[in-house]
């Protein structure tokens, strides 16, 4: 390997944003994540909805009457056109 062209390799202590703390190797010293293997769904069994932004909340209300589309039918215009072409 050439020298100096590569990062330093570090003790990095990770923190997840349940509090689950451990050391792993990086270029960084500290880094902070949302999920880790203690917190993540696939790890513990558990389900846990992970929305920091409201994306589920927004969603919900969004398509809490149903789809309009369905229950709206066609425009006016778009009747006008479909019976002149008939």
């Amino acid at each position: 390997m050439k020298d100096g062209i590569h990062p330093n390799y570090v003790e990095t202590k990770v923190t997840c944003g349940c509090g689950n703390t451990f050391v792993t190797r990086s270029t960084k010293s500290e880094l902070k994540i949302d999920i880790c293997n203690a917190c993540h769904p696939f790890f513990t069994g558990k389900l846990k909805y992970v929305d920091t932004t409201g994306r589920i909340e927004k969603f919900r209300n969004r398509f809490a009457g149903g789809y309009s589309s369905v229950t709206k039918g066609r425009k006016k215009g778009q009747q006008q056109e479909s019976q002149d072409a008939g």
